[in-house]
């Protein structure tokens, strides 16, 4: 390898994030934007911005961007950008084109890693038909790299994270654990195969989930990234006013991220995310509290989380397992708005 960039963070990914409660303190007092074409903005806390252009198109806005996480840099590249990308399939759009952001020791680290990390951005956004037409880099430490992205969605079909309604059950594509996972890489406590498999997901695209969710009228939608499944389906539950309830024991796991979990190998973000989901989070007395961690646990480039009629959500999950996410599941449901937002179980 030509330079492991795992040296240079203490952490890296969606778990690099600002904690939820210093983000919400951040943004509070910021004034939402009046113009009338603006369809989503920060008040939910969505995955993107929507701008409604005329009655058939509205543009999906979105970046994302974070230190490695992984030790190659065509790797980092590869995941970086399926993350940054994700926020638009959250949103049921289409991504179009997107702008590198690079931020970089310039005389530290090789710069044949850096082509790497942009080869590796580059390739994953072909992947997703997605054209790379420019960026910006900054000299800094630790690197960093991720996307600014553009798509479109038509502005009747804009899924978001506030059309939870009341007897929708949830549907989750991808297993959690990836925080977890990576952590085990760094203190060498997984095997090769447990890690590559984390690897494979967080490469992997979420362009047909978003494409499913339109064909079974999914009303409301999020990707699961830095602030764990209980962080976002807080932010989810408390936009569509009703409770979420999630049932920790049918929720897809990472081969080796309970076990890791069991013996303390547990990243600080989970305790932010936990720090901030507790005053609207109820806990089940008998909850496991390795998977009440897991739920907490900051995912990179993690699977999206559905919300979907009864009716339609066995189709769905049947059609998501054949379209190559093996390890989707159907893990709770909305209820009628009481006093928690969410309730792990």
């Amino acid at each position: 390898m030509l330079f492991d960039l795992l040296t240079t963070v203490e952490t890296g990914g969606c778990s690099a994030k600002i904690p939820p409660r210093q983000l919400e303190e951040l943004l509070k007092d910021m004034p939402l934007p009046a113009d009338p074409r603006v369809m989503v903005d920060i008040a939910t806390h969505d995955d993107a911005g929507v701008y409604k252009i005329n009655d058939e198109t509205a543009l999906v806005i979105t970046t994302d961007f974070f230190p490695p996480m992984v030790s190659d840099g065509y790797e980092f590249g590869l995941i970086a950008a399926a993350n940054s990308i994700s926020d638009v399939y959250a949103m049921s759009g289409t991504p179009l084109v997107a702008l590198n952001i690079m931020m970089f020791p310039s005389t530290r680290i090789p710069m044949e890693v850096y082509k790497n990390i942009l080869r590796g951005g580059l390739d994953k956004a072909r992947e997703a038909g997605v054209s790379i037409i420019g960026g910006h880099t900054i000299d800094d430490w630790p690197p960093k790299y991720g996307l600014a992205v553009i798509g479109t969605v038509h502005p009747g079909r804009v899924i978001t994270n506030a059309g939870v309604r009341e007897g929708d059950e949830l549907i989750l594509t991808k297993p959690l654990g990836t925080g977890i996972i990576l952590a085990g890489q760094r203190m060498k406590m997984i095997t090769p195969l447990q890690h590559e498999h984390a690897v494979s997901l967080m490469k992997q695209l979420n362009a047909r989930s978003a494409e499913l969710m339109q064909k079974y009228g999914v009303r409301g939608a999020t990707d699961i990234t830095g602030f764990g499944l209980a962080g976002h389906a807080l932010r989810m539950a408390r936009g569509s006013g009703v409770t979420i309830t999630i049932d920790m024991k049918s929720v897809p796991l990472l081969e080796g991220a309970y076990s890791l979990a069991d013996l303390g190998c547990i990243p600080g973000a989970a305790f932010r995310n936990l720090d901030y989901t507790e005053g609207g989070t109820l806990f089940a007395g008998d909850l496991d509290y390795n998977l009440k961690m897991i739920a907490h646990d900051a995912q990179t480039s993690g699977g999206l989380l559905m919300a979907v009629s009864p009716e339609k959500s066995r189709e769905l999950l049947k059609e998501l397992h054949e379209s190559g996410y093996g390890g989707a599941a159907l893990i709770g449901k909305a209820i009628r708005k009481r006093e928690a937002d969410v309730v792990l179980q």
